[in-house]
């Protein structure tokens, strides 16, 4: 889901627009297939006296224990997102019940970089937006984590030109 231009002010430029990583996925993504195969190899091995319902009923197993373990996540995931402009730092999250949060850069005191040991290997990390108010915004599972770092360094220093091309491929 992009960011809809309405919500950008005139001279606002979106430096960055993201989901939280794939990560979160990955092991439902695995889950998914052992399912599948399990519903292939219960199709492959059922006694021909099954067919044709007893094949459409493993399927509809299937289909059935996807929804929560897959498509559920799959929609949440896909629902959240991070935009970094030249202005703010915009979060989304939320399927029917749309939740977000709006930072101006210019109360942006601090940037805090964290990653374990799977953030490490996926690159991606938690980054927290320190305010005045003591009550950081957290961005958790940000892909590229030290890209969208010194992207919003270079946007509080003013450097909106040095953010727009920290990242080459982008």
């Amino acid at each position: 889901m992009a960011l809809s231009k309405k919500l950008l002010s005139r001279d606002e430029v979106v430096v960055r627009h993201m989901h939280t990583h794939m990560k979160i996925l990955l092991w439902r993504i695995v889950l998914e297939t052992v399912l599948v195969v399990l519903g292939v190899v219960g199709s492959v091995l059922a006694p021909s006296s099954w067919r044709p319902w007893g094949l459409v009923g493993i399927w509809a197993v299937v289909l059935v224990l996807s929804v929560p373990l897959l498509i559920v996540p799959w929609l949440q995931w896909y629902s959240h997102t991070y935009t970094v402009t030249t202005k703010r730092v915009i979060t989304r999250a939320g399927v029917f019940k749309r939740v977000g949060h709006d930072l101006p850069l210019t109360r942006i005191s601090d940037i805090q970089l964290d990653k374990d040991f799977t953030d490490r290997f996926f690159s991606c990390g938690t980054l927290a937006l320190q305010t005045s108010s003591d009550d950081p915004l957290l961005l958790h599972d940000v892909p590229q984590v030290e890209m969208v770092q010194v992207e919003i360094s270079n946007l509080l220093f003013n450097d909106v030109q040095g953010a727009i091309d920290a990242d080459p491929r982008s």
